[in-house]
């Protein structure tokens, strides 16, 4: 019997860090389901005017409408909609009725659809600050001269159209663009992994016991106990 004290403390031992772990991923889940629900209504709230001096810290995913009119220039950033396709997203400069010159991500063009000019009338765009983070080592530098982005870099992007570096998402719009989806941010993108990674140590806390459990009775057997 004292040979098999050896083995049943590694067992509990190990299947308690295991346990341990799942349960400080259950903790983890907790507290990123309630940060999103925190974002979510933030992204959901009424919406305010433009910020004098935006933060991208204090000010990501603020609701805020804006009234003006589009200028000339659409850059393309390139992008993959679930069940849809490859298609562009279309980002313009907008100069508000206060005089500041914005940029905006109209929507989503299939990629092979027209673009249609903006409306040149006065109209007010609804959305969301936003900056941002679609670059990572894979990602390919912006083809700015052919006007191909694979990131939406918001200095390089206000640099060639001229505007602040301050990117407004759109969620709604008084003058619809038939050819454009806007694609208002949410919460889809930012990763949520915890329950899984709570159910992977769960899972081996119990196959560590298992086989701890095997483990002891075969060396039972093996002895005659």
């Amino acid at each position: 019997m004292r040979k098999l004290i050896a083995p049943v403390l590694f067992g509990l031992i190990g299947a308690a860090i295991l346990i341990g772990l799942g349960v400080w991923q259950v903790q983890r889940l907790d507290w990123k389901e309630g940060v999103l629900a925190e974002i979510e209504a933030k992204i959901a709230a009424d919406p305010v005017a433009l910020p004098a001096a935006p933060d991208p810290q204090a000010h990501k995913y603020l609701p805020v409408q804006v009234t003006g009119r589009f200028g000339d220039g659409a850059l393309r950033v390139l992008v993959s909609r679930k069940r849809v396709g490859a298609g562009h997203l279309i980002i313009s400069p907008f100069t508000t009725q206060a005089g500041r010159t914005i940029l905006v991500d109209r929507g989503f063009l299939k990629l092979d659809d027209a673009l249609t000019d903006p409306p040149a009338d006065t109209i007010t765009i609804t959305g969301n600050l936003h900056w941002p983070d679609d670059r990572n080592s894979s990602t390919p530098e912006n083809d700015v001269a052919g006007n191909t982005w694979f990131a939406r870099d918001i200095a390089q992007m206000a640099e060639v159209l001229g505007t602040e570096p301050l990117l407004l998402t759109t969620r709604e719009v008084s003058q619809p663009d038939g050819a454009l989806t806007p694609l208002p941010v949410d919460t889809s993108g930012i990763p949520n992994d915890h329950l899984q990674y709570a159910v992977t140590w769960f899972s081996l806390a119990a196959i560590w016991l298992v086989m701890t459990g095997y483990y002891i009775h075969r060396s039972r057997r093996t002895a005659g106990i």
